[in-house]
């Protein structure tokens, strides 16, 4: 079955952008050029458009109309499978250790998204009880640019009442602290995955349309297995990806 006369335009436009015919910084031809050259309707043009602005291809703008977007580099995050530690307490990835909260925590009570209620092991049915919710918002010190969202999630029974709901934990962060208030050693464990960004989270990011988001969610447990913490970061797969090194198993050896 032949694809719709939108998909084929859209296939044929990004092709040509792939291919240098369309730069990036340049734009695409109006959208009633475009339905001329391809002998379509304009609203089938349009809905080419659309589908290349949802790819993160092109940006579409009143001024200049569709612009083809530079693609930037990635930036490597290597997740060495350690956690490391400095002055301002532990760090799971040296690349970023740099980085600032370019803004204070915002710290509330409410209920978590129905993934994070899972992983902090609430009963099935009350996902809506309230947990801490801490969200920072990191970036380079020097050009305060945004390039990470990280929120945690706190269970009440271990927050509430406690020095973890203010703003200023101390020392070491809320790690730190967890480990004063008994819960030494802490250990941890991460998934990585993505998804679309909500409206809020393109706007702390700047995410062009159509970019997704690069997920780590990390959970934090104390010695008795119980889950203290879970960490959702996010930040634009436009550029950034996550890589790490590859150890050799005893099975993998040469003959």
């Amino acid at each position: 079955m032949s694809s719709p006369a939108y998909r084929q335009m859209a296939a044929e436009l990004r092709a040509a952008i792939e291919d240098g015919t369309y730069p990036a910084g340049g734009t695409l031809p109006k959208i009633i050029d475009l339905a001329q050259r391809y002998g379509v309707a304009k609203q089938t043009a349009r809905e080419a458009v659309t589908e290349l602005e949802a790819e993160g291809l092109v940006d579409v703008t009143r001024r200049r109309g569709t612009v083809v977007r530079a693609q930037p580099v990635r930036r490597r995050l290597t997740r060495g499978r350690q956690v490391l530690r400095d002055e301002r307490g532990y760090y799971f990835d040296a690349s970023a250790q740099p980085w600032i909260a370019l803004e204070p925590p915002t710290i509330t009570w409410a209920p978590a998204p129905r993934d994070i209620a899972a992983l902090l092991g609430l009963p099935e049915g009350e996902e809506q009880q309230d947990v801490l919710v801490r969200d920072r918002i990191m970036g380079e010190a020097t050009t305060r640019d945004p390039l990470q969202l990280a929120t945690s999630y706190l269970p009440a029974p271990v927050a509430r009442g406690t020095r973890l709901a203010e703003q200023n934990t101390g020392p070491g962060g809320i790690y730190d602290l967890l480990e004063q208030m008994g819960h030494a050693p802490l250990s941890w464990e991460e998934a990585v995955s993505a998804r679309m960004p909500t409206p809020t989270e393109s706007d702390r990011l700047h995410l062009p349309k159509g970019v997704p988001l690069l997920r780590i969610t990390r959970t934090t447990t104390g010695p008795d297995g119980a889950v203290l913490e879970i960490n959702d970061t996010r930040m634009s797969a436009d550029t950034f990806d996550v890589g790490y090194p590859l150890a050799r198993h005893p099975s993998a050896q040469r003959p």
